[in-house]
């Protein structure tokens, strides 16, 4: 009974002790995802350099739209993130072009640009920030961190 609305019982007593919660979801849109859509007030989109990631970024909007519709009426899209960027391939400046005419303002301005560094360094147990500070995918997140707070 009520599966859909456990994480967002266990949020609810402390979630104005902090000004951000982030919950990282799997890629599918299981009973996880859904759990995590019905507790938050807005969701951040990651969407990948490449083909099928759009596909997949339409399948997540129509579980939002579900669950905005029948058990999160709060729930909104904060922003949309480009990963895994590579200025040199026409996919990823085809992919950025898209989001951006689809999703608005709603895009982030940062891209993560694509980085072995930043792939190295859940292997080591660190973010990429402390793992390689000077790497330009950890500056490019640090860079986000600030549109986020600026837009917050």
């Amino acid at each position: 009974m009520a599966r859909e609305t456990r994480l967002k019982d266990l949020l609810d007593p402390v979630v104005d002790d902090f000004d951000f919660i982030f919950i990282d979801c799997p890629p599918s849109l299981g009973l996880l995802t859904i759990n995590a859509l019905t507790a938050a007030d807005s969701v951040l989109i990651p969407i990948q350099c490449e083909y099928y990631a759009l596909e997949g970024v339409t399948k997540l909007l129509e579980s939002m739209r579900m669950v905005k519709g029948r058990i999160n009426k709060n729930l909104d899209t904060f922003g949309v993130l480009l990963t895994m960027y590579d200025s040199r391939t026409s996919l990823s400046n085809q992919v950025v072009e898209e989001v951006q005419n689809y999703f608005g303002d709603k895009a982030f301005k940062t891209c993560i640009p694509r980085s072995v560094k930043v792939s190295e360094a859940p292997s080591f147990g660190m973010p990429v920030v402390t793992y390689a500070p000077n790497n330009k995918g950890a500056q490019a997140y640090m860079k986000l961190a600030k549109e986020v707070v600026r837009r917050a």
